[in-house]
């Protein structure tokens, strides 16, 4: 992705659109510790970073620009920490947020125009998720989607599809953000089948030069499971 932004300009002189967001923006989200920042400019709570000789027990242990929960671990005493880990200079520790019990994990795909203005926020909950990627999933018109579309509203430097991930708490309006991804992520389908069509509003926008309005109309509690096929060939 960082290749492709600092390569834009000179694709753009081409006649050649790449949607991509600034070099700027992928860099903050490729480093999560950076990434926590960016929430905070945006008023978004993330969950606390520890330093390694001030760790607080249970924490969350991942490498800092990890993907598909590669290396992610809970770490619940000192014991479980092993020398791959603490010798590894590319794994943080953070605040552990129970997912199992007291939060639920969302994913927000979210279509910025040109101007990184946001056009339109599907969150999915992820129900069930195998190497970081979610097989069981629905949309909920939650508060989450309204602190979205009132906070982050513009995003400088962010153009298409940009997916972020928080965690919300199941019994009050806590919410964490925990990581962006300035791309479509897996779970994308599930968004399109809800009604919302970020391909056709990128041939709009890139291709056809139109201005995107805000969409809103998506289908709210639109359930997706996937599952594995089975295929012989002889």
């Amino acid at each position: 992705l960082l290749k492709l932004a600092e390569a834009r300009d000179r694709f753009e002189a081409e006649g050649i659109h790449i949607v991509i967001s600034d070099a700027k923006l992928i860099t903050l989200c490729r480093d999560k510790r950076l990434t926590s920042c960016l929430f905070a400019q945006y008023r978004i709570r993330s969950p606390e970073i520890y330093e390694r000789d001030h760790l607080v027990f249970p924490c969350f242990t991942k490498p800092y620009d990890g993907s598909r929960a590669i290396g992610a671990k809970k770490i619940n005493t000192p014991a479980d920490l092993t020398v791959d880990i603490t010798e590894d200079p590319k794994m943080m520790f953070t605040q552990y947020i129970d997912i199992e019990n007291t939060f639920s994990e969302f994913t927000v795909d979210m279509y910025y125009d040109r101007q990184g203005r946001l056009k339109c926020a599907i969150p999915r909950e992820r129900l069930e998720v195998r190497t970081g990627e979610v097989s069981k999933g629905a949309t909920r018109r939650n508060a989450l989607y309204k602190e979205l579309v009132e906070k982050m509203a513009v995003l400088e430097g962010a153009r298409g599809c940009i997916t972020a991930q928080f965690f919300v708490s199941k019994t009050d309006s806590t919410t964490y953000g925990v990581e962006i991804n300035p791309r479509f992520g897996g779970g994308f389908p599930l968004t399109y089948a809800a009604g919302g069509n970020y391909p056709g509003w990128l041939i709009q926008e890139y291709i056809g030069g139109q201005d995107i309005p805000f969409s809103d109309d998506w289908e709210n509690n639109l359930i997706m499971l996937r599952y594995d096929a089975k295929i012989l060939v002889r």
